[in-house]
């Protein structure tokens, strides 16, 4: 008999959904006319590409 496992791609998922709001917050760091908007834009994309990393590497 032999075992079967299920893999889940819950990481790729979670990393897609993560990416897409860093790709958002990357949009408003280029698109907002004032410096306030742009540094909170680039804040964002940031935390959220390194938290796309970071489930990346916790689910795998």
């Amino acid at each position: 008999m032999s075992e079967a496992s299920i893999e889940s791609d819950k990481e790729v998922g979670v990393a897609l959904a993560l990416g897409a709001v860093a790709a958002v917050s990357a949009v408003v760091m280029l698109a907002y006319p004032g410096q306030l908007g742009k540094a909170w834009g680039f804040a964002g994309a940031f935390v959220f590409a390194t938290l796309a990393v970071g489930a990346v590497q916790l689910f795998s």
